[in-house]
């Protein structure tokens, strides 16, 4: 709270917001993607009661965290997770790929 002081709705409803937990940086780890969702919604609803409906619904919610092709498809599925910051997936191109392709994967509930 506090780090959108001074921001408009209209501004706010522009940004895109990546939420990466301390813990998983640069460990492998990673939160479920029940863990993941419910911070993203958490920052989700922070917008909607300071800058109401239009601005919430309009922000994008990034999960960053050891994103891999095998794990986002899960993430993906949930309703506040707006997409992934990839790390150092990204510098495989094959692991990469599949990352992109998560829409071809099926996810585990």
């Amino acid at each position: 709270d506090g780090s959108l002081d001074g921001f408009t709705a209209e501004q706010v409803a522009g940004l895109v917001v990546a939420y990466e937990p301390v813990w998983a940086i640069g460990t492998g780890e990673v939160a479920t993607p029940d863990d993941a969702q419910e911070v993203c919604a958490a920052i989700r609803n922070q917008v909607r009661e300071s800058y109401g409906d239009e601005a919430a619904d309009a922000v994008r919610v990034l999960y960053g965290g050891s994103v891999k092709a095998a794990n986002v498809a899960g993430i993906m599925a949930k309703a506040d997770v707006d997409g992934a910051l990839v790390g150092g997936a990204s510098l495989d191109a094959d692991e990469f790929g599949g990352i992109c392709r998560f829409y071809d994967m099926p996810v585990l509930s």
